[in-house]
């Protein structure tokens, strides 16, 4: 795993460590989820590791290991080292199981994430420089990044404009199903789709995207609602706990 390897970045000493590691994400400001996995590799400035969800490039991510002290920045003599990190890569990889895993890439930023994290843990953040001997330092993500020189792999999924035959369901924190609607998609990506709606749901709210055709049912969180030129309501959702089985496409 390349923790971070864009065609402007330099690399670093990596070592194959797998050291157990509590990873967390904050999905919204109420909603919060962590694994238990082990690294992959890790250096100074960075370390890989498998996950059993999938999280967006340019999302942040809160780590805590026994990270051994002469790859720590601080905190040298605590038994846990907390450190944030900024997704580099989310790559789906065969599994064995019947669950799908993902190896991620996570460059690390510091003790603490940016203010504007904590208004808005959506925000997806972008690589500034690195200066010497400090760990990366970030900037808000731009809303359409040029990625064309990057690796497939290390872009942002892409959207297509699929209409595929779904059913939205609006459901309650205990996962039930207080709503449901048939629908179709107005564009799909790997990571999130807009789906023509009439459904009452705001923003921050989880919805399950399923779909016969590909045979999954996803658990996602609504990151807007727009009305389109037609007068037709849009939501715009994003995909929690997998990807959408899209491989044949891009």
């Amino acid at each position: 795993m390349n923790i971070v390897n864009d065609n402007n970045t330099p690399q670093f000493p990596r070592f194959s460590l797998a050291l157990p590691v509590r990873v967390e994400s904050r999905v919204s400001e109420s909603h919060v989820w962590h694994e238990i996995t082990r690294l992959t590799d890790v250096s100074a400035f960075g370390a890989g590791f498998n996950l059993n969800r999938p999280v967006k490039r340019g999302r942040l991510l809160e780590m805590t290991l026994p990270l051994p002290r002469q790859l720590r920045c601080y905190d040298f003599a605590e038994p846990q080292y907390k450190i944030w990190g900024l997704v580099r890569s989310c790559i789906t990889r065969e599994n064995p199981s019947t669950e799908e895993h993902y190896a991620v890439g996570a460059a690390f930023i510091g003790k603490r994430p940016p203010q504007s994290f904590y208004g808005d843990p959506a925000k997806l953040f972008e690589i500034s420089h690195k200066e010497e001997g400090s760990l990366w330092n970030i900037i808000d993500a731009p809303k359409r990044p040029d990625e064309s020189g990057l690796p497939k792999d290390l872009r942002r999924h892409t959207r297509f404009s699929i209409p595929t035959d779904v059913i939205v369901e609006k459901i309650d924190a205990d996962g039930n199903v207080t709503a449901s609607e048939p629908t179709v998609t107005e564009n799909l990506s790997l990571s999130g789709t807009a789906v023509f709606s009439m459904l009452v749901v705001e923003v921050g709210e989880f919805v399950r995207v399923k779909s016969e055709q590909y045979n999954v049912s996803i658990i996602s969180i609504v990151r807007g609602r727009r009305i389109g030129q037609d007068g037709i309501p849009r939501l715009h959702v994003e995909f929690v706990d997998r990807l959408f089985p899209l491989e044949g496409i891009e």
